[in-house]
């Protein structure tokens, strides 16, 4: 209780509203396999827990990585996240699951827009799920960053552009299609600064949070540092610094 008052704390000095705060649920919940009874329910009842630790502290969104279907196949793990969350939700929650869109890397499921919307069409109570746009899965599983406007175009007719709750916004160390899954800092993958920032101030989603989930910078000498206050810089300015190993180096050892 002490760190959610200093969280709320921190937002109030920063003008950050907590309706745009997302909380992302731990990677061990898989909702896609079922094969061991015992690992399916406590993916289930950790889910439930989490949508309530969310709910207490009076954050909207979650977002849920819908899983791998390991030995079975992707049908079995697209009906298993579908029944996972039909007994999850509940009407009267005020938090809503965004899936993520996956890289394919793996078993995993997600990777297509059709996969989530099977999911979505299959759950009750739909109207408590969205979408969270991840830009390096997308790439990776086949999806052209380059022409966002057309993805959106796409997404729009699968699923419909009222269902994307957040953007998780990554460069890709991988070319488009590799379902690998790595991601890289703000224009230097294979994305690239000029895409992402396309996608950062595409009108159709002003008023959508976006993240930042790029990686800390390695260093030779073994050390790593994180980059965020220079990529968010890049996106302010709409100015690409291809200084930036340098210029966060130099500001965490000065």
């Amino acid at each position: 209780d002490d760190l959610t008052r200093k969280a709320k704390e921190l937002m109030k000095e920063n003008n950050i509203d907590i309706k745009n705060v997302i909380c992302h649920a731990p990677y061990i919940i898989n909702l896609a396999n079922n094969e061991d009874k015992r690992k399916y329910r406590f993916a289930i009842d950790f889910l439930k827990e989490e949508i309530r630790r969310v709910e207490k502290l009076g954050v909207h969104y979650l977002v849920l990585h819908p899983g791998s279907y390991t030995t079975l196949d992707l049908d079995n793990g697209i009906n298993n996240v579908i029944n996972a969350l039909n007994e999850v939700i509940t009407s009267n929650q005020n938090v809503k699951i965004c899936i993520e869109t996956m890289a394919g890397k793996g078993t995993e499921v997600g990777f297509q827009l059709e996969h989530i919307k099977r999911i979505i069409d299959g759950v009750k109570l739909s109207d408590k799920l969205l979408v969270c746009l991840d830009t390096c899965h997308l790439n990776d599983a086949g999806y052209n960053m380059n022409d966002f406007d057309s993805f959106l175009d796409t997404f729009d007719k699968i699923i419909g552009i009222d269902k994307i709750g957040c953007v998780h916004v990554n460069d890709s160390k991988n070319s488009i299609g590799t379902h690998k899954d790595r991601h890289e800092n703000i224009g230097f993958g294979f994305v690239g600064f000029d895409s992402l920032i396309n996608v950062i101030y595409d009108k159709r989603l002003d008023n959508i949070p976006k993240i930042l989930e790029t990686p800390y910078i390695k260093y030779d000498d073994g050390k790593s540092y994180p980059p965020y206050k220079f990529e968010i810089e890049m996106i302010k300015d709409k100015k690409f610094n291809k200084n930036l190993y340098d210029d966060v180096k130099k500001h965490y050892e000065n």
